[in-house]
């Protein structure tokens, strides 16, 4: 998640993105390079030191980029209040393109609700929110499908992330909410920031919990040696409050269906959450270790054993309670769970 931060879905929907009829600008990372020689009694902050040196951004701009990974001080990954000291090198680099919100794509979507002031979406796996570093990453993105879509959106997040209020990672599935306007934004954020907001997650997991249910109260933090990762960082000054209920669904002899109702909203909180207590999604490369789960993990007679079940994590947003950011009545949305996983589950209960 963020999962920061919910009928079958069919194969076509999770289909590759359909060609564009005309070539969209190609981003291009432009790279800058400091050394800092200034000599203060007290070290300065990173994200203080670059603002206005790189084009016309605010410090949240900078901030983002940070901590998309794209600076680095003495060659390592950096967060924003670092103190920067007399003799760092510092190298950042910043996506660049013509038009920073991406192009509309053709994509299909599955609507679960529209209306003058937002959408909700059951997302597919392997879709990206909005675009960020790296040429991969600029086309088939939520983004680029709510470009075409929509002939309003939201510009409250940034140019680059016209309508989205909260994000999934790129492999959960489910549920998540766009706004069509900047009023409609702010509402809905201030919902997600006060944490009035309900998710429910399902995940399917190795392992089986001793207890029916619990709540993971462990700050998270950037991994100290994995860019790509967070980790459980409980002592480190940086680490934000991150809080999980779950409970168990169904138990299986070597694994279990666990719904979990996150009350905040950090970067790949469930899946971290669930990994520090010896529960790791299924085919979660990042914490478990194994990117795809075959047939024959479940049943090792069968006749094609390296037929993949599933090959993402196994964690869908599906169910989300909000408030209308006009009406101000509550409202439920729910995204059945996706195909992948219902064979895992169908294997699972035979």
């Amino acid at each position: 998640m963020t999962d920061e931060p919910d009928d079958i879905i069919d194969d076509d929907e999770t289909a590759e993105p359909a060609a564009v009829e005309t070539p969209s600008p190609v981003p291009t990372i432009r790279r800058f390079e400091f050394t800092y020689r200034k000599d203060h009694s007290a070290p300065k902050r990173l994200d203080q030191f670059l603002v206005g040196l790189i084009g016309q951004r605010s410090r949240s701009d900078i901030q983002r980029i940070i901590e998309g990974g794209g600076v680095t001080v003495n060659g390592q990954p950096a967060k924003s209040n670092r103190k920067i000291r007399p003799g760092d090198e510092i190298v950042v680099e910043v996506l660049d393109a013509p038009d920073p919100a991406g192009v509309p794509e053709d994509i299909p979507l599955n609507f679960l609700y529209e209306d003058e002031f937002m959408a909700v979406i059951d997302k597919p796996a392997n879709m990206i929110v909005h675009p960020g570093r790296g040429k991969d990453n600029w086309h088939g993105t939520l983004v680029n499908a709510l470009q075409f879509h929509f002939d309003k959106l939201s510009r409250v997040g940034g140019s680059d992330r016209p309508g989205i209020v909260h994000r999934l990672d790129r492999d959960t599935t489910g549920v998540i909410v766009v706004a069509k306007d900047d009023l409609a934004h702010r509402n809905l954020a201030l919902q997600f920031e006060n944490r009035t907001v309900e998710k429910e997650y399902l995940a399917i997991c190795y392992g089986v919990p001793d207890r029916d249910a619990d709540i993971i109260n462990r700050k998270i933090a950037r991994h100290p040696g994995v860019r790509e990762k967070m980790a459980i960082r409980d002592n480190d000054a940086d680490a934000r409050e991150a809080v999980t209920f779950y409970e168990v669904v169904e138990r299986f002899p070597k694994h279990s269906l666990i719904r979990c109702k996150p009350k905040t909203g950090r970067t790949h909180q469930i899946r971290v959450h669930l990994d520090s207590i010896r529960l790791p999604i299924v085919a979660d490369k990042a914490y478990s270790g194994r990117s795809v789960m075959t047939v024959g993990e479940l049943d090792p007679a069968a006749e094609e054993p390296d037929e993949p079940l599933i090959s993402r994590q196994a964690l869908h947003a599906h169910r989300l309670r909000i408030r209308h950011p006009r009406i101000h009545d509550w409202m439920r949305f729910e995204a059945p769970i996706p195909a992948d996983m219902q064979r895992v589950l169908g294997m699972l209960r035979r």
